[in-house]
């Protein structure tokens, strides 16, 4: 249906102008289609059709006829409002029908004279795809002369339809019906305790049938089913916002019940799963519009996660309203009912894994296809791909695994050899010796470094922090070496009893002439053998608020008075307990001004939290298609284990969510490139991924068995004992960096404003 890339405008509508089309449709809708009284007006036939024509007067209804006015990414955001506003307008049949025409305009003529009845609101369609349908149950028609009979059940929207549009099923074509029509028998069928889905009956009605093939089909359906999901996403994203609200207003034990944790991270679980979700529809419907390849996989990631997801935020938008969500007078029970029944349509979340499921687990799998970072950032791609298979081939990583020193993930050799690349100073200002990279291309090189698990060159978040933060005389001392790859940054935060809450920290750093003297200890140290460590030390004991009296201070770890403990890690790692005993550096090695160093914390954490959760989900991406490839060669019982249909859900399911969360990394770089820095955005993208990554593994070792269980050196041992390792590795990306628990107490607050 959509393969010609040559055949649409070059203009796509822009996101301001999408944000205008948001803003229109929800201010229309409060006005004419108020949701207090939106399970009466929605089965009453004369509202139905009013407002119908109403959105044919607001040009909605010509959705889908020509993407340069407005394609499928447009139809989205109108059925996004509709969800929210519980309005049951057909104009997901519209818009299937407009795209069906598309640029066969005068090669279908008999839909092209509803299509024009259907735009002024004269026409109200609905429609069934039949036998075409994943869910069996939907029915089936067959023509004979001229004539349609069959059965159909969950039609939308019947009772006040003038038309109905059906897929038979015994051909390549659709029956075009007047529901008015001798023959037609429209029986109401409650579902999840409401009207509005319908049995139709058909028996030798008179219809037009048109010849359209298979492929234009599936792809109609693969659009329907994005559609039912952005809809579903609208009621849910609206049920959620008046949770929010409640948890403001709503007062127990003296204080609003947004202020307890447990509501804040229940309602935070729900922001990151909307948002993850968003992601994925806005993806495959950009795709789609563009008639780029794998619109149809990213179609099936959306739906599938739409499915589970959408379900559970409904669940949990009515355990945050209690007792008052039950109430048939409240608005969330129609959303509830709205999600359920759009996300179970066309097969459900079942179906489009399955879907996912053929094309990472056939014959021939697919690999993960390729984020969109734009040309420039594409073409970037390919050159640091080429460099690392020059300078990174198997054989220099194989041998660089099986060294003693692997496990700090760094290769002196290979940084100074990244270094005369430049790509270390990818995004550095050029007066800094930088290339004036995007985001997009740090994304695409990070994307390649985790493909060819590259170790670890340079330090960006101390770079930046120089960059932002050094001194002139500082700035040209420490950049340079950076820049070449010639040294390693590590951070001395954590304190025994100041992990999260880093304004209680201990150590401290007193002025003696032209040194200070640092006393203290920190822990969990990662990279404690490298040559500089950004220490966060108190200046001022008096100080208030505590943050306020802490400086920042770049220290090399072979000054004097400093012992390490290193400690063996679960994951195969180090971290390092240090001890400060009257260590003393000069007076320039404090970074920034005194007492600002807080400023300088924050600002690091931000930076790196901006790309760790792509970080995560790149070497995710990386074991998702290793272990598939890996299945291939796996049977069971005589039977290949590819086939098994519950490994094929689980799998199908896993594509889903990386894909949402490759999304959701990737809008933080647009954040960035906008010239902002990703705070809650990026705290969403790092639960998402860790917690995915925890998740993905365990399963991995449900899937293989005991096998996978076993470590790198054993024979036999699955993927080179990766799966479980990297189990064991995942839950450092939960703690490290910000608790997930301290993320989602930020989104909640920061993102939905709920109380501290």
């Amino acid at each position: 249906m959509f393969d010609d890339p040559e055949s649409i405008g070059t203009t796509l509508p822009g996101d301001e102008e999408r944000r205008l089309l948001r803003d229109s449709v929800r201010g229309f809708l409060e006005r004419t289609w108020p949701v207090a009284g939106a399970v009466e007006r929605g089965a009453d036939v004369v509202a139905l059709r009013q407002i119908w024509r109403q959105l044919a007067g607001q040009g909605v209804t010509a959705l889908g006829c020509e993407p340069t006015e407005g394609g499928v990414r447009e139809l989205l955001i109108v059925l996004q409002e509709l969800g929210r506003a519980a309005c049951p307008a057909p104009l997901i049949e519209a818009g299937l029908l407009n795209l069906l025409v598309g640029d066969r305009r005068g090669a279908l003529p008999a839909i092209e004279s509803l299509l024009a009845d259907l735009r002024s609101g004269d026409a109200y369609p609905c429609l069934s795809f039949g036998a075409a349908d994943p869910d069996r149950a939907t029915g089936a028609v067959s023509a004979t002369r001229g004539s349609v009979s069959g059965q159909l059940n969950f039609v939308d929207g019947a009772l006040a339809a003038t038309h109905l549009v059906a897929v038979l099923d015994d051909e390549p074509s659709l029956a075009i019906l007047e529901t008015r029509a001798a023959g037609i028998t429209v029986t109401p069928t409650r579902a999840m305790g409401a009207d509005g889905l319908c049995r139709v009956d058909l028996h030798d009605v008179p219809a037009v049938v048109v010849a359209v093939d298979r492929a234009r089909v599936r792809d109609l359906l693969s659009i329907s089913r994005l559609a039912r999901a952005a809809r579903a996403w609208g009621a849910a994203d609206r049920s959620f916002e008046l949770a929010v609200q409640y948890a403001k207003d709503r007062r127990q034990f003296g204080q609003p019940i947004g202020r307890f944790q447990a509501i804040q991270h229940k309602l935070a679980n729900n922001l990151i799963a909307l948002q993850a979700v968003q992601a994925s529809l806005d993806n495959a419907a950009a795709h789609c519009d563009r008639r780029v390849d794998h619109w149809r996989s990213f179609a099936a990631a959306a739906v599938a996660l739409a499915g589970a997801s959408l379900r559970q935020v409904s669940l949990e938008t009515h355990h945050a309203f209690g007792a008052i969500g039950y109430a048939e007078d409240h608005e969330a029970p129609r959303h509830f009912r709205r999600v359920h029944l759009d996300v179970s349509c066309h097969g459900g979340g079942r179906a489009a894994r399955e879907e996912l499921a053929a094309r990472y687990l056939g014959e021939n799998p697919s690999s993960l296809p390729e984020l969109d970072l734009g040309d420039v950032a594409n073409a970037f791609r390919r050159e640091v791909r080429a460099w690392l298979a020059e300078h990174w081939p198997v054989g220099r990583r194989e041998a660089y695994e099986a060294s003693q020193d692997a496990h700090h993930a760094y290769d002196p050799q290979f940084a100074r050899e990244l270094g005369k690349t430049g790509w270390l100073g990818l995004t550095w200002p050029a007066r800094f010796g930088g290339r004036e990279g995007s985001p997009s291309q740090w994304m695409a090189f990070l994307e390649e470094m985790n493909r060819a698990d590259a170790p670890r060159a340079g330090a960006p978040i101390q770079a930046a922090a120089w960059m932002s933060f050094g001194r002139p005389e500082q700035q040209a001392r420490y950049l340079p070496e950076l820049l070449r790859g010639e040294v390693v940054y590590g951070m001395w935060y954590s304190e025994p009893d100041s992990g999260s809450d880093l304004a209680s920290l201990r150590t401290t750093a007193v002025r003696d002439g032209d040194e200070w003297v640092i006393n203290g200890q920190k822990i969990w140290t990662t990279t404690y053998w490298g040559d500089y460590m950004w220490l966060a030390a108190r200046t001022d004991r008096a100080a208030r608020p505590a943050h306020a009296g802490i400086s920042m201070f770049v220290v090399r770890t072979d000054t004097p008075g400093i012992t390490r403990r290193p400690i063996r890690t679960m994951y195969d790692g180090e971290f390092c307990n240090t001890f400060f005993d009257d260590v003393r550096v000069p007076a320039d090695a404090l970074v920034g001004e005194l007492n600002r160093g807080w400023e300088i914390l924050v600002a690091s954490l931000g930076t790196e939290r901006a790309f760790v959760g792509a970080g995560i989900l790149m070497k995710l991406a990386r074991q998702f298609e290793e272990l598939c490839e890996y299945i291939q060669g796996i049977e069971v019982d005589g039977r290949p284990l590819r086939l098994d249909p519950l490994v094929r859900d689980v799998l199908g399911g896993y594509a889903a969510q990386i894909e949402a969360g490759r999304q959701l990394a990737l809008n933080c770089v647009r954040i960035l490139t906008r010239g902002d820095i990703p705070t809650w955005e990026a705290a969403v993208t790092k639960v998402f991924a860790s917690e995915l990554m925890e998740r993905f593994h365990e399963s991995a070792l449900d899937i293989l068995g005991m096998g996978a269980t076993l470590s790198a050196g054993v024979a036999g041992a699955p993927m080179r004992g990766r799966l479980e390792q990297k189990l064991r590795h995942s839950l450092m990306w939960v703690i490290s960096i910000g608790s997930n628990e301290i993320q989602r107490s930020l989104i909640a607050q920061r993102a939905l404003g709920l109380p501290r």
